[in-house]
């Protein structure tokens, strides 16, 4: 199946972008389409001044109106109950899925239940939470959530084969199919690798991570007052600081490392060149540092244009981890690097080079874009629309997307 799912979205952003425009909308009503309206219904040719105070004051309850209508906008009572749904069938796949990660599903019990029904049961809870998220994301005008969606959708979309061998088969509405008697004749440690957390770049892995920003995904919205956060905005502020600090730290980071210069010879004593490795490994420790604890300030993010460069960046990182591990950083099964000092110095100077030329300076743009949004565009937490796609319109014109 070629569909891309995004497009089963398309439809619903109009709702869910309405505060993203509100400043925009706000000048028109100022200076522009608004203000002549208004001028044209109630004219400019009285002379008496308390008629002048009574236009000037009816003028003001519309404009009022209007600004409360655009931050409050009105949706219909299917659409309330569309992120309703939407919002409590997240957290039900959330369960679904972790019950197929977790290992006492794959194993026999005392009582006679084989690990194959307890697979085939877990697996019927996922199949039927999956397709009620999708259901509910047609209809919802949480564009933050069904960005995620769709982009979960297109993650089993490329595992389409692997589900198909457990008897999984994709709808064209993006609903899944499940064939229970296949799936009971299946190897039960084809599913389990399927959903496994020690790769960060399985099916399960992927869907729960997209579960993960979807949850926290429109908490700024008025409209999905089921996620949002008691945060102050003390603590707030300090989050987008610390975020901010540390993907600009690890920009620089990356950058530095994909420099020549890092790499220029020096001479010692006897006048032989080498690789100044003290300064690289430095260079790569700090590297490291900065990548998690980017990540753990980040993750908790509610913006989307944060969560989305996050993911690139663990995308990358996930499909390089054989590379970066024979330079001696590892990567754990949370996403965060550990890096060996004496495996990272005995390491080929060049092949390092030659890697972070082309990982660092990739990493270097998402996190610039993390830094962006943190610092300096932190409110705008729905940039992407409900096809998953960067809203152009926001003002900021580039984007990484791999």
């Amino acid at each position: 199946m070629s569909q891309g799912y995004s497009q089963l979205f398309q439809s619903i952003s109009g709702s869910g972008a309405g505060n993203q425009n509100f400043l925009s909308d706000y000048a028109s009503i100022k200076s522009g389409s608004y203000g002549k309206l208004l001028k044209a219904y109630y004219g400019t040719g009285s002379s008496s001044s308390m008629a002048t105070a009574s236009k000037k004051s009816s003028s003001t309850n519309i404009l009022d109106k209007i600004l409360e209508e655009k931050k409050n906008p009105k949706i219909s009572k299917q659409a309330q109950e569309a992120n309703t749904n939407l919002t409590n069938g997240l957290s039900s796949l959330k369960n679904s899925v972790s019950a197929l990660q977790n290992e006492k599903t794959y194993t026999d019990t005392e009582n006679g239940q084989s690990a194959s029904d307890k697979v085939t049961s877990a697996m019927k809870n996922f199949v039927a939470d999956y397709n009620s998220v999708v259901t509910a994301a047609k209809k919802s005008t949480l564009a933050g959530k069904t960005a995620y969606v769709a982009n979960m959708m297109d993650s089993t979309n490329a595992n389409s084969d692997k589900l198909a061998e457990l008897g999984i088969t994709i709808n064209a509405n993006g609903t899944l199919q499940l064939n229970e008697n296949k799936l009971k004749g299946a190897d039960v440690s084809k599913v389990q690798d399927l959903f496994s957390t020690n790769d960060i770049m399985s099916y399960g892995s992927k869907i729960t991570s997209r579960l993960k920003f979807a949850s926290v995904a429109n908490t700024t919205n008025k409209t999905d007052t089921a996620d949002k956060t008691n945060k102050t905005d003390t603590e707030d502020s300090a989050t987008n600081n610390a975020t901010g600090s540390s993907a600009a730290a690890l920009k620089a980071d990356s950058e530095t490392l994909a420099s020549d210069e890092l790499y220029e010879r020096v001479k010692d004593k006897d006048g032989n060149e080498n690789y100044d490795v003290a300064k690289i490994f430095a260079a790569a420790k700090s590297f490291v540092s900065n990548y998690n604890n980017m990540f753990d300030v980040a993750e908790s993010s509610a913006n989307s244009g944060v969560l989305s460069n996050l993911s690139q960046i663990r995308g990358k990182t996930a499909r390089n981890a054989d590379v970066l591990k024979q330079f001696g950083i590892n990567v754990d099964m949370k996403g965060r690097m550990k890096i060996d000092e004496d495996i990272f110095k005995k390491a080929d100077m060049s092949k390092v080079q030659k890697f972070f030329k082309d990982y660092g300076s990739s990493v270097a743009t998402n996190a610039s874009l993390v830094d962006f949004y943190m610092t300096t565009h932190a409110n705008t937490s729905n940039s992407y629309t409900a096809a998953g796609a960067y809203n152009l319109q926001e003002g900021f014109r580039y984007a990484d997307y791999i």
